[in-house]
């Protein structure tokens, strides 16, 4: 199984909501949602994401877009109006994640971007 980054087969948005960061992964095809839903889990994520504290975090299903969205619970150091951090807003969280490294399978094309080399 090649150890590739989860941008491999992914784009991703993030925003906040707060103190709370929203982080999307959206697969560009169907092999490759169906490999996230059972892959990158809320345990996954909140194990990845370990550093920033997150007290919980949600996996929602949007599977008329591909996309899984995380929410990360208290993890923007107060949000954008109290935080000192350089990303108060957690605009760059969804960059992040897409940096996980992952393990797919040996068969993983159909999981790529249409028009990707392989």
């Amino acid at each position: 199984m090649p150890t590739v980054p989860l941008a491999t087969i992914v784009h991703g948005r993030s925003g906040d909501k707060g103190n709370h960061s929203n982080i999307a992964a959206i697969a560009y095809t169907d092999a490759g949602f169906a490999w996230l839903r059972t892959h990158l889990t809320a345990e996954a994520v909140a194990a990845y994401f370990a550093p920033l504290k997150p007290s919980r975090v949600e996996r929602y299903e949007a599977a008329n877009v591909r996309g899984l969205n995380f929410v990360l619970y208290d993890v923007l150091a107060g949000g954008a109006s109290q935080s000192l951090r350089i990303d108060t807003q957690g605009k760059t969280l969804a960059v992040a994640l897409l940096r996980m490294m992952v393990a797919l399978p040996d068969d993983h094309r159909g999981m790529l971007r249409p028009g990707e080399p392989g």
